[in-house]
């Protein structure tokens, strides 16, 4: 597989600062303002290349130093089944997971797989420590497959109530390791507990939403979109946990713009939330960029309550300059709750109609989609993009024999330093 080392700087977007990607920067050393840093590539107009590069077709658009063998790419399709119904002339649904007929890949059956692809081509050759990743289930699996396959050493944090998203169809390599919070912990104890566990020598943050190779892996799905179209698209849907996701289609709008062969509009972003775990939809209808936190056993409750677990992140990068607010302020866009039996009945719908299974978030985001064509939000001809987040789990897995991965231990909600330290050296 052809493959040059991207060229890329990286930026402040607080201070306005460049600052070198040597060392694995998750943020500007030289302000204090809480703010991303971003990738600034040297191609302004990008090549995409060939299906078989996987997700490295986009490596002029991802902060990569060299490639890993097995990723899959995001795919998008118009749609005829589902436009029918709902009355819309120019539905494009992004798809992220197993539907091979389609080109579709990913064998997690997520988009997370871009991230985990993105983030392990940054490390460079002289990568030493454990990589961490807090995960409420699908990141976690992704990185698994990613590190396993590729011999990267990585620790997992996951809630335990969660570990049943760590599934695979072969058993992992060793390098691979799972923690977990107890039952009854949500993502945020998950988050707590990496930290610790980074606290200690030879382990190493992935970073989350900070990490510019997650993001633009992200991205990726708004490339392929606008690939398909060869235009930026109007509206955007897509349901959110940290919002991450929303604010990587937000830097590639710009990025599309900027290219100047697919338009200058501006994509709205219509994000969803899944009733009754709604920080970010209560935060935004107040209006201001104060982002409203829940406290932890409430945050736990809510969490159980939904169908949509991963979307379940209660201090996403909401507040800080290039997150979420300044996305969805740039673009006018809006934040939609969505009940459970909303989600359900969409993801029936979606799998009736377009041939496929997708997970509970995306099913919030084909549900978000219906409730703004209900409510005239969208116009019938508007260009819209669905970004199916996860897709074809129940058909890989009823394919594939199943291997789940178990806990190395299982720490209380929120362990000491001390014990996290004993268990990890042990």
């Amino acid at each position: 597989m052809a493959f040059s080392k991207t060229e890329y700087k990286v930026k402040c977007l607080s201070c306005g600062g460049e600052l070198s990607d040597e060392g694995y920067p998750l943020g500007c050393p030289h302000c204090d303002k809480p703010g991303f840093i971003q990738a600034d590539y040297g191609k302004k107009q990008i090549e995409f290349g060939s299906e078989e590069m996987g997700l490295y077709r986009f490596a002029d658009w991802l902060p990569v130093k060299h490639t890993l063998e097995g990723s899959g790419a995001p795919i998008t399709y118009k749609s005829e089944a589902l436009a029918k119904e709902l009355g819309l002339t120019d539905l494009w649904i992004t798809f992220n997971g197993w539907w091979p007929e389609k080109g579709a890949r990913m064998k997690t059956g997520a988009f997370k797989e871009c991230e985990a692809y993105a983030v392990c081509g940054r490390m460079g050759d002289d990568w030493k420590d454990t990589l961490v990743v807090a995960s409420a289930g699908n990141t976690a699996r992704a990185f698994a497959r990613v590190c396993s396959d590729n011999n990267i050493p990585l620790v997992l944090c996951v809630p335990e109530d969660n570990i049943d998203a760590l599934w695979f169809d072969k058993p992992l390599n060793d390098c691979v390791k799972l923690y977990c919070t107890e039952s009854g912990s949500d993502y945020f104890d998950a988050i707590a507990l990496s930290g610790k566990v980074c606290a200690l020598d030879g382990f190493a943050p992935e970073g989350g939403a900070k990490n510019i190779a997650r993001r633009d892996g992200m991205a990726t799905t708004v490339l392929s979109c606008a690939e398909a179209m060869q235009a930026i698209p109007e509206y955007y849907f897509q349901a959110v946990g940290s919002g991450t996701g929303a604010i990587a289609a937000w830097e590639a709008m710009n990025r599309l713009i900027e290219d100047g062969r697919f338009g200058s509009n501006k994509m709205k972003l219509l994000v969803s939330q899944n009733t009754p775990f709604l920080p970010i939809y209560d935060s935004w209808k107040r209006g201001g960029r104060d982002f409203i936190e829940l406290d932890g056993d409430t945050a736990r409750e809510q969490a159980e309550a939904v169908v949509g677990k991963v979307l379940t992140n209660r201090k996403p990068p909401y507040s800080l300059t290039g997150g979420l607010y300044d996305a969805l302020v740039d673009t006018e866009g809006d934040v939609i709750a969505v009940s459970n039996e909303e989600a359900s009945q969409a993801g029936a719908l979606f799998k009736e109609l377009e041939g496929n299974d997708v997970s509970p978030a995306a099913s919030v985001a084909v549900a978000s989609l219906i409730q703004a064509v209900e409510a005239g939000t969208v116009p019938k001809d508007g260009r819209i993009m669905l970004n199916i987040t996860g897709g074809g789990m129940e058909r890989f897995m009823s394919e594939h024999e199943m291997f789940f991965l178990q806990p190395t231990h299982v720490f209380s909600k929120e362990p000491s330093q001390e014990e996290v330290a004993e268990v990890l050296k042990a």
